[in-house]
């Protein structure tokens, strides 16, 4: 199913504040609330975008459990795609009737982090646990109260305003409902194999955890010529989709997968373990130290409670390496275009990682069926 809209024709100077209707978390472990918020129009480098899209990355599940600290009320949501509907003065980087997708960091191009191709660790990422923006104002607000938006996002809305640096414009053609997985799942996935570890061809990458991040990373080791993909998730449906993505093997249990990792390789290992579970934890970290060899890396892309509590002769003497990741190192101005690119060649598959769309009002149930392990990627649907 491909969502298409017609473009608004609402300029910057027509543009007041509206009331939209968002899934939002008043307090840590209380389920999403599906709510009336009034949206301040777009400020200077500001933009208004009417939310067509948006994925259900398992990040906001964290965010809404209490997992990860966040400044509370805030609006759910950081993947996500749509249409320019209002710029403020200033904005070069897009127009009204564009078709964007937000990359979850922005990227300002000019601090230290972008101008030497680290755009994954702008300095204008630094108030993502807060969602507010730099001038230290809010966009969402209720009866006088302030609502951030989930990394100055909030993609679980209608619409939302946010900076000109956290969106990216896209062609035409590219469907809604897989460009809003470009702006974090995809990249972060893709990216923590192809950048972060840097797989190389004829190498064994082992992949810990296969949803929305994972299957992603799948595709970046198949596509960087990797000879062994190999899956470990307890759950048989994704591990059926791994091997859609790229994978050439799959296991249910990281014991199995070390036995046959042992076996395959001469008892050398695997070159990289890359952990994208949904949620961290000790004993993972440990089986994925122990599945590399010699130089081998490990790296860490999953959000949780998990430690690195090893002996350190398990580094020093294989010369192991640790590496955590986010964003998948990627440069979000670059790699978002070339993501699309190897999708609209048919190279990276997109469509196959939409498991179900969802109504806003249906927010629940999807995170619900994502932690019951019956989605790769659910999307919400803002407009039918």
């Amino acid at each position: 199913m491909s969502i298409t809209a017609d473009a608004p024709s609402t300029s910057a100077a027509q543009a007041r504040p509206m009331t939209v209707r968002a899934a939002v978390c008043r307090t840590p472990g209380e389920p999403w609330e599906i709510t009336d918020l009034q949206l301040d129009p777009p400020k200077a480098n500001e933009v208004r975008v009417k939310m067509i899209a948006a994925g259900m990355c398992h990040s906001d599940d964290h965010i809404q459990k209490g997992d990860a600290p966040m400044r509370m009320p805030v609006v759910g949501g950081h993947e996500g795609a749509g249409i320019v509907d209002a710029v403020g003065p200033g904005v070069t980087r897009t127009k009204v009737g564009d078709h964007v997708v937000f990359s979850f960091i922005p990227a300002c191009g000019k601090c230290r982090y972008c101008s030497t191709g680290r755009q994954n660790l702008c300095d204008e990422g630094k108030n993502a646990a807060t969602g507010e923006f730099p001038d230290g104002t809010f966009r969402f607000h209720q009866d006088g109260e302030d609502f951030g938006g989930l990394c100055v996002l909030g993609t679980f809305s209608q619409y939302t305003v946010v900076s000109e640096f956290s969106v990216i414009p896209i062609p035409e053609d590219i469907p809604f409902e897989v460009a809003c997985l470009v702006g974090c799942g995809v990249p972060t996935g893709w990216g923590s194999a192809v950048h972060a570890a840097g797989v190389r061809a004829g190498q064994t990458v082992v992949v810990y955890g296969s949803g929305g991040v994972g299957s992603n990373a799948v595709q970046g080791a198949a596509l960087a010529g990797a000879e062994r993909v190999i899956v470990v998730d307890p759950v048989e449906f994704k591990r059926e989709m791994a091997e859609v993505f790229g994978a050439t093997h799959t296991f249910a249990t990281a014991e199995e997968a070390h036995e046959f990792i042992v076996q395959s390789t001469w008892g050398e290992l695997a070159d990289h373990a890359i952990i994208t579970v949904g949620v961290l934890h000790d004993e993972v970290i440990h089986h994925a130290i122990g599945a590399v060899g010699k130089t081998g890396q490990v790296t860490i892309t999953a959000v949780g409670n998990g430690w690195i509590d090893e002996n350190p002769g398990m580094l020093i003497g294989y010369q192991r390496r640790i590496q955590g990741a986010i964003f998948g190192g990627c440069n979000p101005l670059y790699d978002v275009p070339r993501l699309l690119s190897l999708y609209r060649s048919g190279r990276l598959k997109l469509d196959e990682l939409v498991t179900r769309t969802y109504r806003l009002e249906d927010v629940n149930q999807g995170y619900q069926d994502m932690l019951d392990g019956k989605n790769i990627r659910g999307v919400i649907l803002l407009e039918h």
